[in-house]
């Protein structure tokens, strides 16, 4: 880690892509594909030369410490890593375009999760690990951004919690601490934790009867909330509902960061419980699938009287796999989602994973949206507001913390909800002026800013595919992507940030 000190963040990244190339290489060598092993091989060495003419020129160079440099250094990551790690996609596949796979690695390494490739047999397997394992990373590069960079910033959702007579000291926190230890700490801390879960979850995967690939893979995407998949989702996997019932536990971590991390902020496993984004998550787990199973059943029985037992479990358990993957933007589908439909007769609105991918899971997670957090500040806001109108000389009670919430907390919140809507509405404009409707427009455009890419899948009826778009709508939807991973705020703060501190 110490000779890392020495190296820009980005260079580190390079470094990193470099690396990583060799590990689709090995699976090539073993399944016998020597032209992929080549030309993986071949794009790692060439990385690895760049990369060593990079570190050398910037060596031990005044990196700087503002707010702006650590923000640029994170676009300008999501902008140029992509190009090099599209370089074996564009090689080996001869029937998309460079800027296709460019469109497809920064889906991937965003946690997005958006493919071009319907057909999940299109590609061979050692790219389908190669997109996996990209996601994977890129997973990690946020966990430990948010708590390296945008922590000290009280950016990303740790804004709720900066009182306002330490937002001083937040700020020249920044100028304090250098960026690379944070970055070196946090990795140091947060990287075995989070190889160890992956390992753990593929090999539940395996004992349940999953291919190799097909575990290591799902497992990466459930941890990293990308949702990429070898065979096109769960609906392609072996293990059944044991599966899932895995996947949907480990889903829990892209909840909250006290689930991933606990003992940061407290002190012990027992303030989980009385955490406010874990909880939230559990209502909607438990609230929305309820009411779609009632919905559902009432269907059932206006229509084919086939309201059993059976068709009614595995109804309410695709409804509740189903809405937390979608909280937590990592899009898989439940092999069950299809029965509570064809059970029933109805169709499920659209409208409620759109909602569940915007509102996003929790703060200094792998997933995007709105992010929890917020919604709890705004929620305790508005119960305050209700009740001064009831009892205008009453007093807020729980505390400095619990005031700060819902003042200067739910202020901030309501501002990043302000600017992701208008987000929101700049980007569906944009998409339909490429000949979209305002339904496609919607979904691809909250898609995109929550990263989560299958949600289209689920919301426009029809066959939705982003292989369909046009190139103007693909560059729009990586902009879209960026600005969800990085936050809108964020990106403006690059612009200014004094007036937004």
């Amino acid at each position: 880690m110490k000779l890392l000190d020495d190296y820009p963040f980005f260079v580190v990244l390079m470094g990193l892509s470099c690396i990583a190339m060799l590990i689709p290489m090995l699976h090539a060598i073993r399944i016998e594909d020597w032209l992929t092993a080549r030309t993986f091989f071949y794009n790692s060495m060439l990385l690895g030369i760049i990369t060593s003419i990079v570190g050398v020129a910037s060596r031990k160079q005044d990196k700087g410490t503002s707010a702006g440099t650590h923000l640029i250094t994170m676009l300008g990551a999501y902008v140029i890593l992509p190009i090099f790690l599209a370089m074996p996609f564009a090689h080996l596949v001869k029937s998309i375009t460079f800027f296709q796979a460019y469109f497809e690695m920064l889906s991937s390494l965003t946690t997005t999760g958006a493919t071009l490739f319907d057909d999940p047999k299109s590609i061979s397997e050692p790219l389908h690990l190669w997109r996996a394992l990209v996601g994977w990373l890129g997973g990690f590069m946020i966990l430990v951004v948010a708590m390296a960079i945008f922590a000290p910033l009280n950016m990303g959702g740790f804004e709720i919690y900066a009182l306002q007579r330490h937002r001083k000291a937040a700020l020249s926190q920044i100028q304090k601490a250098e960026v690379t230890d944070r970055i070196n700490k946090f990795a140091g801390q947060i990287f075995p934790v989070y190889l160890l879960l992956t390992t753990v979850l593929s090999l539940v995967l395996i004992v349940l009867g999953e291919r190799s690939l097909v575990a290591v893979s799902h497992a990466m995407a459930v941890l990293s909330t990308s949702g990429i998949s070898p065979v096109g989702g769960l609906s392609g996997a072996q293990g059944g509902m044991m599966v899932e019932a895995a996947l949907f536990l480990f889903l829990f971590f892209a909840v909250s960061r006290n689930t991933f991390l606990p003992g940061r902020e407290q002190e012990s496993w027992r303030t989980i419980k009385h955490d406010k984004e874990i909880t939230q998550a559990l209502l909607c787990v438990c609230l929305i699938p309820l009411l779609l199973f009632i919905r559902h059943w009432t269907g059932a029985i206006e229509i084919n009287d086939q309201a059993d037992s059976l068709s009614a479990f595995q109804s309410f358990w695709g409804s509740m796999f189903t809405v937390l993957s979608f909280l937590t933007t990592t899009g898989f589908e439940s092999q069950l989602w299809a029965t509570s439909q064809s059970w029933s007769g109805l169709n499920t609105p659209g409208l409620i994973f759109i909602g569940l991918a915007a509102l996003g899971g929790g703060v200094a997670t792998t997933a995007g949206g709105i992010k929890l957090l917020r919604v709890y500040a705004l929620y305790k806001h508005g119960l305050r507001e209700m009740e001064r109108l009831s009892y205008p000389s009453s007093v807020g009670g729980a505390g400095q913390r619990g005031r700060s919430i819902r003042r200067e907390g739910a202020f901030i919140a309501w501002i990043f909800l302000m600017v992701f809507v208008m987000t929101l509405a700049m980007i569906m404009l944009l998409l339909s002026l490429t000949g979209l409707n305002f339904v496609e427009a919607l979904s691809f455009a909250v898609a995109g800013l929550s990263t989560c890419g299958p949600l289209i899948y689920i919301s426009i009826e029809g066959a939705a595919s982003y292989a369909q778009l046009s190139d103007a709508a693909k560059s729009i939807l990586c902009v879209a992507m960026i600005l969800g991973r990085l936050e809108t705020v964020a990106v403006i703060a690059l612009f200014n940030p004094n007036y937004w501190r």
